[in-house]
This record gives C-alpha cells, structure tokens and sequence, in this order.
C-alpha cells in the first residue's frame, strides 16, 4: 500500500511537471498544476486500488495516471481567444 501511494504521489508529480513544461502557455500557476496532479494521481491510485484491490501496483498506478490527466486537462485555457467578426452589411 505504501509502494502504491508514493508511486501515485511522484507519478502525478511527473505528469503535472510535463504538463507544466509542455503547456506553461494554457495552465495556470506551477503550485496549483502540479498539486492538481499529485491529488487527482492520489485519489485515481485510491479509487483503484478500492475497486481492484488484489490486482497489483500496475492497475493502481494506471488508475492514478488516468484521473491525474483528467484533473489536470480541466486547469487548460483555451489557446486563444475566439473573435467575431462582424458581417459587412
């Protein structure tokens, strides 16, 4: 269970370092990126495990990785802003 939770912990870390450094332009601060990943990496490894308890440290950590993504494509802006053109009467 430790193995489990501390690799849910550095695998979130890791993905919200890469999402930082890949999308720094569309993310917001680095503290809320990378916390948004490390909580959505605990609670996936956590949900996972509670869902597949006896399946090992794999499925747990895919879980993790899962709904860290998830929580973290939900901090993204959008790439640019959308402008309206007014129609020529």
């Amino acid at each position: 269970m430790f193995l489990e939770t501390s690799g849910s912990a550095v695998l979130g870390l890791l993905l919200g370092w890469a999402a930082f450094h890949r999308l720094s332009h569309r993310l917001p601060s680095r503290l809320l990126v990378l916390s948004t990943a490390v909580a959505g990496a605990l609670f996936g490894g956590f949900v996972t495990h509670s869902a597949l308890d006896p399946a090992g440290l794999l499925p747990s950590l895919l879980g993790a990785a899962v709904v860290s993504a998830a929580s973290l494509s939900l901090l993204l802006r959008p790439a640019r802003r959308l402008r309206r053109h007014s129609a020529p009467a």
